[in-house]
């Protein structure tokens, strides 16, 4: 393999094979598994967060330079979002692979109907059941109530 390319796991709109021809034309699809000890989680946009004995939907690519730095632009890295490397099961071998996860500061919160309609059809096209998704949109829509309905200070 091109020592160029390196391993990157997406879990939200970069799920969207559509969107990732247009936005990483390079990028290529190596497989789909699971990310364990990690809960999809939408603050507006997807993110994710540890925790144990969840496990959230993933497709793995192999990106060239160019597809980094275009992923970059669109993840709004470093300050938006930053870079780990995890490592997935993929094929029955653990693969490191890079991920972006949003940083601190931005509470949970329901995505726009377009953003989460991207991440459905990756969703579908990867063969991946909905629930780890609804699950996600449900805690934000219960997330946001729960903060709506505080009392107003005036």
């Amino acid at each position: 393999m091109n020592t160029n390319k390196k391993f990157y796991i997406s879990y939200g709109s970069n799920m969207n094979l559509e969107q990732m021809a247009v936005r990483c034309p390079t990028a290529k699809v190596v497989g789909t598994t699971m990310l364990n000890g990690w809960r999809l989680q939408f603050n507006g946009v997807a993110t994710i967060i540890p925790e144990p004995g969840a496990q959230t939907p993933v497709v793995v690519w192999t990106i060239e330079p160019a597809d980094e730095r275009a992923l970059d632009r669109y993840e709004g890295f470093p300050n938006f979002y930053y870079k780990k490397d995890l490592t997935v099961i993929l094929d029955g071998k653990p693969v490191t692979a890079m991920v972006y996860i949003m940083s601190d500061g931005y509470s949970e919160n329901v995505p726009s109907e377009y953003y989460f309609n991207i991440i459905a059809q990756g969703y579908k096209s990867a063969g991946f059941s909905p629930k780890p998704l609804m699950q996600a949109l449900e805690r934000a829509r219960i997330k946001q109530w729960e903060h709506n309905k505080k009392p107003r200070k005036y």
